[in-house]
């Protein structure tokens, strides 16, 4: 496996760790703030020190061949305990209880990792082996035991990983339910990636060579389950906002026909005043609507029910459903009136009512716009007002 595949995850696990520092700045007493950076620190250090090129590396600068293994060993099984450690702080609980939980499982790993390096320090492994040293010194005395220490914790984290996060999510809904999900797929495939290096090391005790399952399945095991964990961490802190982002969006681009609309109501007075680039698309939908509702007040005096009675029984007749005829017949009264202001014509004839004026509801508000924009009543409701709007030229939305 080339080196990309190894520093790709890593430079994307920081690139999301870097996004998450001002939240760690603010935040750095939350313990949830801190395990999410741990979290991904350490497994895009996992990811960076494990690629051959960063094996050869260490291994030459500290002059001690295989220290790489050794500190990629050390790495994965803090990623492990921190895994699990933001496991049981994001599920919650008495204060109490959650520490002692997670001071278990910080001392148990703390305890393998201290055991990793005696057990290197004991053995022996003086040939350096950049992708295949869990099955060449599978049987080498220390050494041996140290490999299949790292794999034990590694499963072991796994196993509880999966279960808490099994445990958790069939009693919850929503984008928290389908981050869980996302981890158990993600922990199952950590949990194949250490069983198939476990098999090809059990494979050497035995006299067989099964090293395709450490140096060529387990790789590709691990950096797939690492990109479906680190999605269902993030997965309900930013979906729900995603999904926001993607309504705000659309609602901003639907209304677009009845803000030209009203905007051609008083040409070189723009319904609201100018907002930075860089806004939010939350802050430009609030623009929009409160421009709108401006643009409504402006030609209020020229809302002429009649005009929405007649239009919306001609959209009825033409079989609409009494929903889509009403909001027709609203888009074209005020497209009417926005004609009416522009000629200075007299007030309506019965005037509507103030809370019909208003269109508070955010899906009439779309509605109307839909019917400016495709309605043939609405055409016809404008055409019969008899002065041209620049609204006339702009028939589709941004």
């Amino acid at each position: 496996m080339g080196a990309s595949t190894y520093y790709i995850p890593a430079l994307a696990l920081w690139a999301g760790l870097a996004s998450k520092l001002p939240d760690l700045v603010r935040s750095w007493r939350d313990p949830l703030v801190r395990w999410v950076c741990w979290v991904i620190f350490l497994g895009g250090a996992g990811f960076a020190f494990a690629a051959p090129p960063t094996v050869a590396a260490v291994n030459r600068t500290s002059g001690i061949p295989n220290l790489a293994a050794l500190l990629v060993y050390a790495v994965v099984s803090a990623y492990s305990a921190s895994c699990l450690v933001l496991i049981l702080h994001w599920r919650g609980g008495p204060a109490g209880h959650v520490r002692r939980l997670a001071r278990r499982w910080q001392i148990g790993y703390a305890v393998v990792i201290a055991l990793l390096i005696l057990l290197f320090v004991l053995g022996d492994a003086p040939v350096e082996r950049r992708t295949d040293l869990d099955t060449h010194y599978a049987t080498s005395p220390w050494i041996g035991q140290m490999i299949v220490l790292y794999l034990l914790g590694h499963m072991t984290a796994a196993i509880a990983t999966t279960v808490l996060c099994w445990r958790w999510a069939i009693q919850v809904h929503g984008w928290l339910r389908a981050g869980l999900w996302l981890l158990v797929a993600g922990w199952l495939l950590n949990l194949s990636f250490s069983t198939l290096k476990l098999t090809a090391v059990m494979a050497r005790w035995a006299g067989r060579d099964w090293d395709v399952l450490s140096t060529v399945l387990a790789p590709g095991l691990v950096g797939l389950a690492a990109t479906v964990a680190t999605v269902g961490f993030t997965l309900p802190l930013y979906g729900p906002r995603l999904v926001a982002l993607w309504r705000a969006v659309v609602s901003w681009r639907r209304l677009g026909p009845l803000w030209r609309e009203l905007d051609g109501a008083s040409p070189g007075a723009p319904l609201a005043a100018p907002i930075p680039w860089c806004s939010s698309w939350a802050v430009r939908l609030t623009r929009r609507e409160a421009g709108i509702q401006d643009g409504l007040n402006l030609v209020r005096p020229h809302l002429d029910d009649q005009v929405r009675s007649h239009a919306q029984t001609l959209a009825r007749a033409a079989g609409h459903t009494e929903e889509d005829a009403f909001r027709i017949g609203l888009a074209a009264m005020i497209a009417a009136a926005v004609r009416s202001h522009r000629a200075d014509a007299p007030a309506a004839r019965v005037a509507v009512a103030q809370n019909t004026a208003s269109f508070a509801s955010r899906a009439t508000l779309v509605g109307v716009a839909r019917a400016l924009r495709t309605s043939p009543v609405v055409v016809a409701a404008r055409a019969a007002a008899g002065v041209p709007t620049a609204a006339d030229d702009e028939r589709t939305p941004l």
